[in-house]
């Protein structure tokens, strides 16, 4: 039990300080597209701290609370799912179907939250996020369907063991490259940045379900971020690159499948909502379909 306590404690405090060097990776990244200096190394904990010293003026209710808690709950709870070098926490006890159930807690939450408002431009923004949601959802089964079948196993921790095992010619990037390809796609979109940057669009609905978010309500969404990032590049690389044994070869792991969608996202303009869902629906779904057929094949 104590162990088991130092996993629930470590693996969101770790998905936490990482997820912090990912959004200063993400916006220095920006900055050197667009020939700036960039922010300074400890920005993102001035921000976080700067928005938490702020004096909350506005509460929507109780929903509007509670939608903060499912959010950074939601992105926790993710955590202690996922295992990482020595640390399983509750892997064994679930599996990636349990995870991607999880992974839709923090959307809804946000949703529920900003229903909450009843302003016009953060009920475009959330509609267009449950939009996003259902676009990239599609193809993102497909993978989950293609990597089960082929490991055999939904336990991550099973999936990371075969992987490591076999070594690089046993990684889901080299056994389904088809699949992880159009996952790679899918969990771009998940973290909603162009082309895919539906429901932000500060120049259209003034950044949509966080314009009513202020002071403590915009610092839990600066923290969500971090968590998000952490999230979605550790679940691909434990589905695909053969997780880590140890911290030194994970952790840049996650951070260059981050940077792969940051670069993307910073040579992209944003698509409508109607284009995202053909897109989403036509190419990353016809990729994962072929290399769900080709794992099927192999494995008959």
């Amino acid at each position: 039990m104590l162990e088991l306590f130092a996993d629930l404690v470590l693996m969101p405090l770790i998905a936490f300080l990482f997820g912090l060097v990912l959004v200063l990776m993400a916006r220095r990244v920006r900055a050197k597209i667009e020939r700036r200096v960039g922010p300074p190394v400890l920005q993102p904990i001035y921000d976080i701290v700067k928005l938490y010293a702020k004096k909350t003026q506005i509460s929507h209710g109780l929903m509007h609370d509670v939608s903060i808690m499912m959010l950074l709950g939601g992105f926790i709870t993710a955590e202690i799912f996922l295992p990482v070098p020595g640390l399983d926490g509750l892997a064994a006890e679930g599996d990636l179907v349990t995870l991607v159930y999880i992974m839709m807690v923090p959307m809804l939450g946000l949703a529920l939250g900003v229903g909450s408002c009843a302003n016009p431009n953060g009920s475009i923004g959330i509609s267009r996020a449950l939009t996003s949601m259902l676009a990239y959802d599609v193809p993102f089964v497909v993978v989950i369907a293609g990597a089960l079948i082929h490991y055999g196993s939904s336990n991550l921790i099973d999936v990371v063991r075969i992987q490591q095992e076999g070594g690089v010619s046993t990684w889901g990037v080299t056994t389904m490259p088809l699949l992880a390809f159009a996952g790679l796609i899918a969990m771009h979109g998940m973290l909603g940045k162009e082309p895919f940057e539906l429901y932000i669009a500060p120049a259209e609905i003034a950044t949509g379900p966080m314009v009513e978010m202020s002071g403590k309500y915009m610092g839990a969404l600066f923290v969500m971020q971090c968590f998000q990032f952490y999230t979605v590049g550790v679940l691909y690389v434990t589905m695909f690159l053969g997780g880590g044994e140890m911290w030194l070869t994970f952790l840049p792991k996650v951070a260059a499948v981050i940077f792969i969608s940051v670069a993307i996202t910073n040579v992209f303009g944003r698509y409508k909502t109607e284009d995202v869902i053909r897109w989403m629906w036509r190419w990353p779904t016809a990729i994962g379909l072929v290399g769900l057929a080709f794992v099927m094949l192999k494995v008959n």
